[in-house]
């Protein structure tokens, strides 16, 4: 049944329990007596509000469930249950060894290094004479925008953390892409690493995002969006005759391990990809042993789209040669980027 025709049985079924209650000698409650404010159009009243809650969500959901999130190809989420984590866990762990005299524990290590979770709110104001004279065409189409605007959300704040990658630090003290982060080289000693290409146009990115637990990024999830609807009697609509219907979440998105991406705001050419594929697997654990790391995607922004494509889907390049680029990453293009 639809929205209007749920109302009208309730605004029917209302006028009838005043009208019996006033033949019968009695007082209406307060709850019936308010069908009355309404008479001639929408009535408000718990039950009316209720479903007219159950429309305004409906259309939420329909909003809400069309948005194809894609935050989690470049975000492993993290459940949280706390106003914030810990990722002291986020270093270098050494290979396997052979089992020779006592074991060799690798414990956590003690780190400061914290994401906050973030309360996010979205609230859409209902006039109640807007409800009371039966204008709500509009709201429809409304809250639909507004479940689209909260699902994509986590993309705004997972994909928006990229280009800040170059001048935002991460869990180890240093930008996300920069120059010298720690690592180690062949022989388990300590050397200075860089995932940055450098370069002042349009970033873009080489990831390794074949793991299903580990990812550049972090989406924390503390608690899921949700649609809250008002009650007749809330603060709002004594002092602004105004009924909100709310959608709220908790949860952050910050910087993951720097040690599975390359950004570089260069020209996208053959000899930049290459030199960004070099360094992505040239890295090695403290023991020496390879991190394998090799980068399965291309992340760019639509201006870099052509020149993507150009490396990794055509048979030969500019000159006429064998493209030995071709296939060797997918490719995502994200709107977020330039």
């Amino acid at each position: 049944m639809k929205l209007q025709s749920r109302l009208t049985l309730v605004w029917v079924a209302s006028l009838v329990v005043v009208a019996l209650a006033l033949a019968f000698g009695l007082s209406p409650s307060p709850a019936e007596s308010a069908v009355l404010v309404g008479f001639g159009g929408m009535l408000v009243t718990p039950q009316s509000l209720a479903a007219l809650a159950q429309g305004f969500n409906a259309a939420f959901l329909r909003g809400f469930e069309s948005v194809p999130s894609t935050y989690q190809q470049v975000a492993m989420v993290i459940p949280s249950t706390s106003d914030a984590e810990n990722y002291g866990w986020m270093k270098d762990i050494p290979g396997m060894r052979e089992w020779v005299g006592q074991r060799v524990i690798n414990n956590l290590e003690a780190s400061t290094a914290q994401l906050k979770n973030k309360t996010w709110e979205h609230a859409i104001g209902v006039n109640r004479d807007n409800i009371e004279d039966d204008k709500l065409g509009i709201y429809s189409n409304l809250f639909a925008m507004q479940g689209e605007i909260v699902a994509r959300h986590p993309d705004d704040l997972v994909w928006g953390l990229l280009p800040d990658g170059f001048t935002t630090k991460g869990f180890d003290g240093q930008y996300f892409f920069d120059a010298d982060h720690v690592s180690h080289d062949r022989d388990g000693k300590e050397t200075s690493w860089s995932n940055t290409g450098g370069g002042s146009g349009a970033p873009w990115f080489l990831m390794d995002l074949g793991r299903a637990y580990m990812k550049p990024l972090i989406f924390q999830n503390r608690r899921k969006a949700a649609f809250r609807p008002p009650k007749i009697d809330d603060e709002s609509v004594q002092k602004e005759n105004t009924y909100i219907y709310a959608a709220d979440a908790r949860y952050n998105a910050g910087f993951g391990f720097h040690q599975l991406a390359y950004g570089a705001k260069v020209a996208l050419d053959a000899t930049a990809y290459e030199a960004a594929r070099v360094k992505l697997a040239g890295q090695f654990r403290p023991d020496g042993s390879p991190l394998g790391v090799t980068g399965t995607h291309l992340v760019v922004g639509p201006s870099n789209e052509a020149k993507a494509r150009e490396l990794l889907e055509a048979d030969r390049n500019a000159s006429g040669a064998t493209n030995v680029w071709r296939g060797t990453a997918k490719l995502i293009v994200s709107p977020w980027l330039a």
